[in-house]
């Protein structure tokens, strides 16, 4: 059912969104449920495939395509009648019921620098940037959940592991909404997360009794973004941050992953991916509304087919064994998972058996927060070469985590010199995921 507008509704939607369009992009917003107060979700788990994962051997496969197209792999079926998927993700086939398949996203932004940030942020990049550059013209999404949604007890809101993303960071918001990266790696022995387990050789009353903490947590490997505010003030808030994580139960707690009983590490896999998977999973568990996993290495301009052939069984692995562990706690209602690159691949195999940048069509997980399991929206040609039918933009998938977190797509954002930006353009989201 259509809420009614009313006058409050239109003063909070401000002038400059009457100006400039966002009304009515707001009026579509509500309209489909956008700010509903109970919204599905509480968290969201993005698995950022860095460099562009091919939809081809993923899951948008053209078996009927010729051989230059279709590549080396077969589709297989999964638990969803006439729903096919890469021959190498058997265990995201056996849950397909479980997730959504998004199959056509499209955008014309065809090298990495700016495929990332329309993608980490719902919004295309002001000017051209390269294709190594490291952009940050509006706030990420995990930033933007972080700032409206607040932190749990004793932790960020947002967390980023391994690494950042190159527009994973908070610009105008401010350094105080960049993630906390946690770069070790959980599936070593004897795990310990620096920033948050006690600097070695300072004992816990030592600790609390110290007046002067700076020489020790200055070394915090937490993200500063330069561009937004005062260093100073950004230093002083990480300190702060630093002193609370320190002295965190909760903080600790999340982070003990060798309390997991050995079949759940085992089902995750044990290599780093698995395990920041069930680190992330322990993090919803307390509170955290964003987790990014940075899962780099999806550039595959040779020897594409050697490498997934490699990789491809581990990673559905991983992001099946969350899904189902999600579903099997009671999280994953409330929980998103969702797995997407900056674009996808050629339609052309190319001299050195790999696949080049490829921005006219994509394919997205989306597990979670309440959406309908077992759906295909959308559709590629029969060759795959764009997406053709339920045609979607970067706006409308970034709309739809804001959408699902109870965070109004349609809001306008101010930045430090008072100028109002929309936080996305277009902010319908994708209904079939509003459940």
């Amino acid at each position: 059912m259509t809420r009614q507008v009313s006058r409050r509704d239109c003063l909070q939607l401000g002038l400059g969104a009457l100006l400039g369009g966002g009304f009515v992009s707001a009026l579509r917003a509500r309209a489909a449920g956008a700010d509903t107060p109970d919204a599905p979700a509480k968290a969201c788990i993005l698995i950022w495939m860095d460099g562009g994962p091919t939809h081809y051997e993923t899951f948008d496969p053209k078996p009927d395509a010729p051989a230059e197209i279709r590549g080396e792999f077969k589709p297989i079926a999964t638990a969803v009648p006439g729903v096919q998927v890469s021959e190498h993700m058997t265990r995201l086939a056996r849950s397909a019921n479980k997730f959504s398949l998004v199959r056509s996203i499209r955008h014309d932004q065809g090298n990495h620098g700016a495929g990332n940030h329309y993608l980490m942020t719902g919004a295309p990049p002001r000017i051209p940037v390269g294709c190594g550059a490291f952009v940050s013209f509006h706030p990420s999404l995990g930033s933007v959940v972080a700032a409206e949604k607040g932190a749990p007890a004793g932790l960020p809101a947002y967390f980023s592991m391994p690494d950042m993303s190159r527009s994973g960071g908070p610009n105008f918001l401010g350094a105080k909404y960049a993630p906390f990266v946690v770069g070790d790696n959980p599936n070593s022995a004897g795990f310990r997360v620096r920033d948050v387990a006690l600097p070695r050789g300072l004992s816990a009353a030592r600790f609390q009794g110290r007046s002067d903490l700076r020489g020790e947590v200055d070394r915090f490997q937490r993200i500063l973004d330069k561009t937004a505010g005062d260093p100073a003030v950004a230093m002083d808030e990480h300190y702060q941050q630093a002193h609370e994580l320190m002295q965190s139960k909760e903080a600790q707690a999340a982070f003990e992953i060798d309390k997991e009983p050995a079949r759940v590490r085992d089902a995750y896999g044990r290599n780093p991916f698995g395990q920041r998977a069930l680190l992330a999973r322990r993090l919803v568990e307390a509170g955290v509304p964003f987790i990014t996993l940075y899962d780099g290495g999806w550039d595959h301009h040779t020897k594409l087919f050697d490498a997934l052939k490699t990789r491809l069984p581990s990673w559905d692995q991983t992001v099946a064994a969350l899904i189902n562990d999600l579903d099997e706690r009671g999280l994953l209602q409330s929980t998103m998972v969702i797995a997407l690159g900056e674009f996808g691949r050629t339609p052309q195999i190319n001299k050195d058996a790999g696949r080049d940048h490829w921005s006219n069509a994509m394919s997205v997980l989306f597990a979670g927060g309440g959406a309908r399991g077992g759906q295909v929206i959308g559709a590629t040609d029969k060759k795959g070469f764009a997406a053709v039918e339920r045609v979607l933009g970067p706006e409308n998938f970034a709309s739809t985590i804001y959408s699902k977190l109870g965070i109004d797509p349609g809001k306008l954002l101010y930045k430090p010199n008072g100028q109002p930006v929309h936080l996305v353009s277009d902010s319908l989201p994708i209904r079939e995921l509003m459940g």
